[in-house]
Parts: structure tokens; sequence; C-alpha cells
């Protein structure tokens, strides 16, 4: 296989049917509160990365790394 893989072989999740990213982009590790982790501008690359591969499927949690936008 050459090239970059994309995430744009979407799936259909649930009832509604809506189309997902074969992969969900999560996102625990964004944020620095705990001592460790993605700062703001390697986290904002690594969301932007997935993007542009076709991903639109992002697992977040208020309670990852205490709320951290």
């Amino acid at each position: 296989m050459s090239g970059a893989r994309t995430l744009d072989t979407y799936r259909l999740l649930g009832q509604p049917g809506l189309r997902v990213s074969p992969l969900s982009l999560g996102t625990m590790t964004f944020g620095a509160d705990w001592g460790w982790g993605a700062d703001q501008d390697e986290a904002r690359t690594i969301f932007d990365t997935s993007l542009d591969r076709g991903g639109n499927f992002v697992d977040t949690a208020s309670q990852d790394t205490n709320g951290t936008p």
C-alpha cells in the first residue's frame, strides 16, 4: 500500500445510521493537566491530521484531563 491511509471508509453507527470513520480519535491525552499528554499545539496537530485523513469520529469526555479543551 502506498501513500497515506485514509479514514473515509465510513461505517453506519446506530439506528439513525450516522456515517462515521472506522476508527475514533481518543482525546483522553489532550492536555497536560495530569503532568503528561499532548499540549494544545500538539493536540491540534493530531486532530487536524485525523480530519485531513477523513476522520470524523472523536471520543471525548469531560473527565479527560480535567476537561481541558
